[in-house]
């Protein structure tokens, strides 16, 4: 589903004036029971350990429990679903992820709309992806992997995590605008997709960096580029995809939603309590040890980057046609 521009200054009108949500009995003295944190991954993944470090931590702070529960499934849709049918009343939150801008593009028909159905609390962390190679692969630079590719358009494969991933999207626009021609590969997750770069199967990924640096660090992978604006402390030696194609980023990230009824006082206060988290040197530095970069901010700053990632990537789902399976 495709949202126009009209559609997208409405929705961020919304999402900035929570403001307008009726006041609440109770909203002052949340949460006095365990809150739901909903997941739309399996245990194990990056979205699964940001979702039980934010969780631990806000319990710490809240002095209540956040359960963390998996709801996997349609590249997170259940899992968004099932908090955008749940009550208003701050005790079902979602993690919400890149992929969740990614597929209101790339689904044709889903039960819900994203940037209309889930309040956006706070931004957590950003995760830059890599571009990397298998070293077998002859080249050292972005500028020399667009001049190899294009002598053999069709030829190269590019692996990803699955149709309407970071991983896929970040490829799709490179593709674009480096005018190669490439074939996408997809995974079930990055695990196997990385597998095979390291054996040949094929040729470049562009991943995020918790999963790729352990390799890239056995020399098993070669970087070629990060994908953020500049430099990335995690591999400070390694240039931007930007040097050579400006503009091009492509991020991974992190925060938290609601039901579109939860009441402003709940959504200000959780939003307090992430940024008082992201502030602490010990929290930012947990998150640096997955990728993270964290992203604190307000209520409506979270939302201006939804809307902005959903645009971007409804672009690029449509100029490359990709489509869910």
């Amino acid at each position: 589903m495709t949202i126009r521009r009209r559609q997208f200054l409405k929705l961020a009108a919304a999402a900035a004036s929570s403001s307008a949500f009726p006041r609440r009995a109770g909203a002052l003295d949340y949460p006095t029971r365990p809150v739901r944190l909903i997941v739309g991954f399996p245990p194990g993944g990056p979205q699964d350990i940001v979702a039980r470090l934010m969780g631990q931590w806000l319990g710490e702070r809240l002095g209540q429990q956040f359960v963390v529960e998996n709801r996997s499934g349609a590249d997170g849709n259940i899992g968004a679903a099932a908090v955008v049918n749940a009550p208003g009343d701050g005790y079902t939150l979602l993690l919400v992820g890149a992929p969740n801008a990614i597929n209101a593009s790339l689904y044709d028909r889903l039960s819900f709309v994203f940037l209309r159905d889930v309040v956006p609390i706070a931004g957590i962390a950003s995760v830059p992806l890599v571009l990397e190679v298998n070293p077998a692969v002859p080249v050292h630079t972005v500028a020399e992997f667009i001049a190899y590719a294009k002598t053999r358009p069709g030829r190269i494969n590019f692996g990803s995590a699955g149709i309407g991933s970071p991983q896929h999207v970040a490829g799709e626009l490179f593709k674009q605008m480096s005018g190669i021609n490439m074939i996408h590969v997809p995974y079930r997750g990055a695990a196997p997709a990385l597998t095979d770069l390291m054996g040949g199967q094929i040729q470049v990924m562009l991943d995020t960096t918790p999963a790729s640096i352990p390799y890239i660090r056995a020399g098993k992978l070669r970087p070629l580029a990060v994908t953020v604006a500049t430099r990335w402390s995690g591999l400070p030696d390694v240039p931007t995809v930007a040097d050579d194609l400006p503009g091009f980023v492509a991020t991974s990230w992190y925060g938290l939603g609601a039901p579109k009824l939860t009441p402003t006082e709940i959504v200000e206060r959780l939003n307090r309590e992430v940024n008082s988290v992201l502030a602490d040197p010990e929290k930012q530095a947990r998150l640096a040890d997955i990728g993270g970069t964290v992203m604190p901010g307000s209520p409506a700053e979270f939302a201006a980057l939804l809307i902005q990632e959903t645009e971007k990537w409804a672009k690029v789902v449509k100029a490359s046609g990709a489509k869910a399976e």
